[in-house]
């Protein structure tokens, strides 16, 4: 079984609440779990939240519309909550999702779930060790035995935090694969962080939504290289801006 658990709270740092933010009529989070049921290769999804009051109205939103499973952990250990979470529904697969990517490629997931299902001597597959599609295209799926092993494992916090950097940080422990796009778009930005980003996703959405969240990310794509213009939308936030922020911590 394939498991896409998707990792959200609303008392993000940087932007509270953004995961309940309007997009053409729908929250953040609704055009999420539409993108991720488009992937084929997803047998099940679940949002992971924590088990803070804060994040009452984002589990009374998804549970009104029934879509997804919920499950409430940790708030500072997402490991933590990523594994028991997959722990409870015994998946060979998972996918993990990050709630600020609302231009998620259900056809990227399906890519690296294949792969996974191709070689299963493949414990990590994913587009993010070398970067080259736009942020907000990340995809991550391993294996259970790979989470089981960074949640017995890992130690640091910025290993807590973000779940996988254990898995990627040991290729002579986790046999690993990186798929990367046929040009280097690293620079452009397609995730939530900040109200810039929010404005330029509801910009592409009023573009392409037409009832529907999916639509292909080559489109888009295709698009933003005839309107260049777009891209200073939101330009300026390094990648992985959490991610740097919790080695620096680290290392202070």
């Amino acid at each position: 079984m394939n498991l896409a658990i998707i990792q959200a709270r609303l008392n993000s740092t940087r932007f509270y609440g953004k995961v309940l933010q309007d997009i053409c009529g729908k929250m953040l989070i609704d055009h999420i779990v539409e993108r991720i049921r488009a992937a084929t290769h997803v047998d099940k999804i679940v949002l992971a939240t924590t088990e803070s009051p804060m994040d009452d109205s984002l589990v009374s939103h998804v549970e009104a519309r029934g879509y997804c499973e919920i499950f409430r952990g940790s708030e500072e250990d997402v490991l933590d909550r990523f594994y028991h979470c997959a722990l409870t529904r015994k998946p060979e697969r998972l996918i993990r999702v990050t709630a600020d990517d609302p231009l998620k490629a259900p056809e990227l997931i399906d890519f690296a779930v294949s792969a996974l299902l191709a070689d299963h001597s493949l414990d990590y597959c994913s587009n993010t060790i070398l970067p080259t599609y736009p942020e907000g295209l990340d995809i991550e799926v391993f294996t259970m035995e790979a989470l089981a092993r960074a949640h017995r494992e890992s130690r640091l916090p910025s290993e807590r935090e973000h779940v996988t950097p254990y898995m990627w940080k040991h290729p002579n422990l986790f046999k690993t694969l990186n798929f990367e796009h046929s040009e280097d778009l690293s620079s452009w930005r397609w995730t939530v962080d900040r109200p810039d980003d929010l404005a330029f996703i509801r910009a592409i959405y009023a573009e392409f939504f037409h009832g529907s969240s999916v639509f292909s990310y080559l489109d888009v794509i295709d698009f933003l290289k005839r309107s260049p213009a777009m891209l200073e939308m939101n330009r300026g936030t390094i990648r992985n801006e959490g991610y740097v922020a919790s080695i620096r911590r680290e290392e202070s």
